[in-house]
């Protein structure tokens, strides 16, 4: 076996040696690029692509991770940012397995204190551990916002007394860390402050404060009754409505004028007073009969006069159908009365309003619009508007923030030339930066194939400076004249240095004729130019 592999190395060293320069870098290029996909597609059958486990964890949770995926016996990467990547194959199995084990907890020590039994143990102990888990699970809450890296919550209780104290109350403290170092949107703040609030009993959002990882208080305790509450409440309400007042008439210029090219800033007055008005009128005017009373009264009365002188003529009966028997005169009385009573309602309004605070009490705004420009490069002038034009403009303004001019609301419009500097020479970097990086990429993405094409071409070029090795398919007629012997039989064949080549059909014929001289003389032919030994060793 050892002599078999000797014999092929020596011929393929023999076969080494024959070849040229141009034909031993073809075969050794040849064998690089063989070798070489070989060897990268053995790397990438043997690489696995690898999913993210567990991203931002800390050195802690990272270190208890990493513990758990070597017991596993799990290949892993850890990278700087507290990423753990594994397997893809094997990411949501390696999930399952962890969280059984309760990896990772994220940081502070949450509800989980509390599955063990604890007998025996004091009050004291056991409202500090329910304070450290509340404090723990909010901070872990509070980090699930996608702005928030991490997040540490101390939260502090007044003592229970049987007498409470008002001035004693409840507060907390939130400290967050950003991603990327970034201002954390007021939205995010007060969505923390209300759910700090609303997991611990008496605890109101305004004293909860949040500071970020840049040392930046993104809150304050502010009671809402307080002269700093009231004065912080007022001046983000009136910034607010400047701002969307600004925004709303800068956009409708801008879909006219086009973007850029026009400037509003709205200055509003606000009546932060609560008024409560009771009014009562009377219209002497508006009488309405309610009720009408009348009483009609007649008397009648009848006297008589006795004139007769006392004695016996004035106690004695007299006939009364006589009239001179008649003692006296008669008088009569009649008395008639009418007693009218009515009662009128007058009209009467009372009125009881409430007017809130936020109600606008002057409005002032300030517009500045770009100068219209005409013409290109150094024939650009400037082209002023008429009157009519701005008028028209600042009555739409005036439209769309409501201003009323009988409150005393003013808005001035004014033409004015921008300055395009600035703007001009940043637009001309950004050009200049985006060709450079089109012709950065663009020449990236070319290199490689450049170089494969050269090599190409140079692997092409080598080839054709390598010489043809023409093998003769004859060979020369005078070397394969036959010569009688002396018995009438070719012996031998005489090699004649004649230039003449015999065909292929006449070599076939030869052979066919004699075989054996014909091995003899190929023999002959192959050992020409080597060294005897050469020669005799392959006889």
């Amino acid at each position: 076996m050892n002599n078999n592999f000797s014999k092929l190395g020596k011929q393929l060293w023999d076969i080494w040696g024959q070849l040229s320069a141009s034909q031993r870098v073809s075969v050794f290029a040849a064998t690089f690029v063989l070798v070489a996909g070989l060897t990268a597609t053995a790397f990438w059958s043997s690489h696995a692509d690898y999913g993210l486990l567990y991203g931002g964890l800390s050195e802690t949770e990272a270190a208890k991770v990493v513990s758990a995926l070597d017991e596993a016996k799990v290949p892993y990467k850890v990278s700087g940012s507290g990423s753990v990547t594994v397997p893809v194959d094997k990411v949501y199995t390696m999930r399952m397995q962890l969280a059984s084990k309760g990896i990772p907890q994220g940081e502070g020590v949450g509800f989980e204190i509390f599955d063990k039994p604890n007998f025996g143990i004091s009050d004291f102990v056991q409202r500090a551990n329910y304070l450290r888990a509340l404090q723990g699970e909010l901070s872990r809450t509070i980090s699930q916002l996608d702005e928030i890296q991490s997040s540490r919550v101390m939260i502090v209780l007044p003592e229970n007394r049987l007498l409470l104290d008002k001035e004693k109350y409840p507060t907390a403290s939130v400290f967050v860390r950003v991603r990327g170092n970034s201002q954390l949107p007021p939205s995010s703040i007060n969505s923390i402050r209300f759910l700090v609030a609303n997991s611990v009993e008496g605890l109101k959002p305004n004293h909860v404060s949040v500071v970020d990882n840049m040392g930046n208080v993104l809150s304050e305790n502010q009671d809402n009754d307080s002269l700093s509450g009231l004065s912080a409440t007022q001046l983000q309400s009136r910034r607010n409505l400047e701002q969307y007042l600004s925004k709303k008439a800068q956009e409708m210029l801008e879909k006219v004028l086009g973007p850029g090219q026009a400037i509003v800033r709205v200055s509003a007055e606000v009546n932060y007073d609560t008024i409560t008005r009771s009014e009562e009128k009377y219209d002497p005017d508006g009488q309405v009969i309610r009720s009408q009373t009348k009483n009609d009264e007649t008397v009648d009365t009848a006297t008589t006069q006795n004139n007769t002188a006392a004695g016996i003529t004035a106690n004695t009966p007299a006939d009364t159908n006589s009239p001179a028997s008649s003692a006296g005169a008669l008088n009569k009385s009649k008395n008639s009365k009418v007693t009218s009573t009515v009662a009128y309602e007058i009209n009467r309004t009372h009125t009881d309003s409430v007017q809130m605070a936020g109600g606008l009490k002057r409005l002032t705004a300030a517009i500045t619009v770009a100068q219209q420009m005409a013409g290109t490069g150094a024939e650009r002038k400037p082209v002023v508007r008429t009157g009519e034009e701005m008028e028209k403009l600042r009555r739409i303004v005036s439209s769309a923030l409501g201003a009323d001019l009988t409150r005393g609301d003013t808005v001035a419009l004014e033409e004015l030339p921008f300055n395009e500097t600035f703007a001009t020479d940043i637009t001309q970097q950004l050009n200049s930066d985006q060709k450079k990086d089109f012709w950065m990429t663009l020449a990236g993405n070319l290199t490689y194939p450049a170089l494969g094409v050269g090599t190409l071409l140079l692997l092409l070029r080598l080839f054709k400076q390598t010489p043809v090795q023409d093998i003769p398919m004859g060979v020369p007629v005078g070397r394969l004249s036959p010569a009688p012997n002396s018995k009438g039989k070719i012996s031998e064949i005489n090699f004649d240095p004649q230039p003449n080549v015999v065909t292929v059909d006449v070599l076939n014929r030869l052979i066919k004729d004699n075989p054996n001289n014909m091995t003899s003389a190929i023999r002959d032919w192959m050992n020409r130019g080597r060294p005897a030994e050469a020669a005799t060793r392959n006889e």
